[in-house]
């Protein structure tokens, strides 16, 4: 880790309020016996043989949902294609449709800050896989509608079955209530692991709910603590 890395990370931890670091290994909010009771629906077998070229050549220029007309770009996703985490998000903004990649304007930036927290000098952007629920633009970023996320959601779990990660960090509202299958609000899920199709799935705030509301910065950082202790413990 470069001397610029390492300031930007210190920078990081002075906006989320943090002014010591620790070497003691942090208590495990997921201990707490609070986790309300979610009950996935099980996805579809994984296609036989599918990868991610594969995923993307079958949903073409896709023509879907409503969403086909006004988006210049479909964000399929990008990353390490073999990674033991992946972040999932709700839908790509404009600088997303314009470049073709996910989290690449202010909230991905942020995003990138978060990622070096889960093991720092260990873990970057380029460990992890990134995507959305949807693979399209809404019109001036409205939130996802119920056709949209009926179209995109097989795509993102044969996704999640190519890449087979131990841990999914879902990034706010609408990811973490469609990967989990629950009305439950991202408050009441965030800070605790859950049991999905092989994965071990936690939900956090969107790095753009963090834009607005920087106090809760804090609250992510514990929850990228909790992912990077528990790939150490899948690893062993």
């Amino acid at each position: 880790m470069s001397r610029e890395d390492i300031l930007q990370q210190l920078q990081f931890f002075r906006d989320i309020g943090v002014t010591s670091l620790s070497i003691e290994e942090p208590a495990r909010p997921m201990a707490k016996p609070s986790a309300p009771s979610i009950t996935a629906k099980p996805t579809a077998a994984k296609h036989p043989a599918d990868t991610l070229p594969i995923i993307r050549e079958d949903i073409g220029d896709c023509q879907r949902c409503k969403l086909a007309p006004s988006r210049t770009n479909i964000v399929f996703g990008s990353g390490n294609i073999n990674a033991e985490l992946v972040f999932v998000g709700e839908a790509p903004g404009a600088d997303e449709d314009e470049q073709g990649l996910p989290f690449v304007g202010r909230a991905g930036q942020l995003l990138t800050k978060i990622i070096d927290t889960v093991e720092p000098g260990k873990m970057t952007r380029e460990d992890v896989y990134i995507c959305n629920i949807l693979k399209c633009r809404p019109p001036n970023n409205r939130n996802p509608e119920p056709d949209e996320v009926l179209a995109c959601n097989p795509f993102l779990k044969r996704q999640l079955a190519a890449i087979r990660p131990k841990v999914v960090c879902c990034l706010g509202t609408f990811a973490a209530q469609n990967v989990l299958q629950s009305d439950v609000t991202i408050s009441k899920l965030r800070g605790k692991f859950f049991d999905v199709d092989g994965m071990r799935v936690i939900a956090t705030f969107h790095p753009a709910y963090l834009l607005r509301s920087p106090d809760k910065k804090r609250e992510v950082w514990q929850d990228m603590i909790m992912i990077g202790a528990e790939l150490q413990r899948l690893r062993s």
